[in-house]
């Protein structure tokens, strides 16, 4: 994220990346249209003039974290060729997310501010979903299967990012990732599809 005021180019960019600056440092509560236009170095009338105001800005933002969450996962998943471990490595993408976009992570999954009800917002977020959907199916997994991945993956990166998962620390990053690995392994389906 660039700390750079606006000079040229996507100015729609811009602002995306100065509001998720701003969420980051200040939090919803000193979360304002003045002071991501502050941040981008541009007029205080440029946010509202390209998503209307705050709610519509945080919708924007959630939207492309949505994007971002999934190209994580399916970054991790690339170098999988076996379903069972392209949904593991999904679940280390989901992690991956979780703590190089922590912000963005509690913006999607946390906060009501977003209008969640906006058909781009929920195009992202049901493409996530259904990828995730996608990655389950072919093992033979069903609702509950596709639950149990879901919450795995989340609650481990949710209490990662919140560095609350202190039975990891001290282990290094290859450690790390073999523990969560066993724990996304244990509640994939353990039958074979037919």
């Amino acid at each position: 994220m660039a700390e750079k005021p606006y000079h040229h180019g996507d100015l729609r960019v811009a602002l995306l990346q100065a509001a998720e600056a701003e969420l980051a440092e200040r939090g919803m509560e000193g979360f304002s249209l003045r002071s991501v236009a502050k941040r981008a170095g541009v007029s205080h009338a440029a946010p509202a003039h390209h998503f209307g105001d705050v709610q519509g800005l945080l919708t924007a933002l959630a939207t492309e974290g949505f994007h971002r969450f999934l190209a994580a996962m399916q970054a991790r998943e690339a170098t999988a060729v076996e379903p069972r471990d392209r949904a593991v490595a999904a679940g280390i993408g989901y992690l991956d997310f979780a703590l190089d976009r922590p912000t963005l992570f509690r913006l999607i999954f946390s906060s009501k501010k977003p209008d969640f009800g906006n058909a781009d917002l929920s195009e992202a977020g049901n493409a996530a979903f259904d990828h995730l959907v996608g990655l389950v199916e072919p093992l033979g997994g069903g609702l509950a299967d596709i639950a149990a991945l879901w919450a795995m993956a989340h609650g481990v990166a949710d209490l990662a990012a919140g560095q609350r998962l202190r039975m990891m620390e001290g282990m290094d990053e290859a450690a790390r990732i073999e523990m969560i690995k066993g724990l996304l392994r244990r509640v994939l389906p353990q039958r074979q599809p037919r």
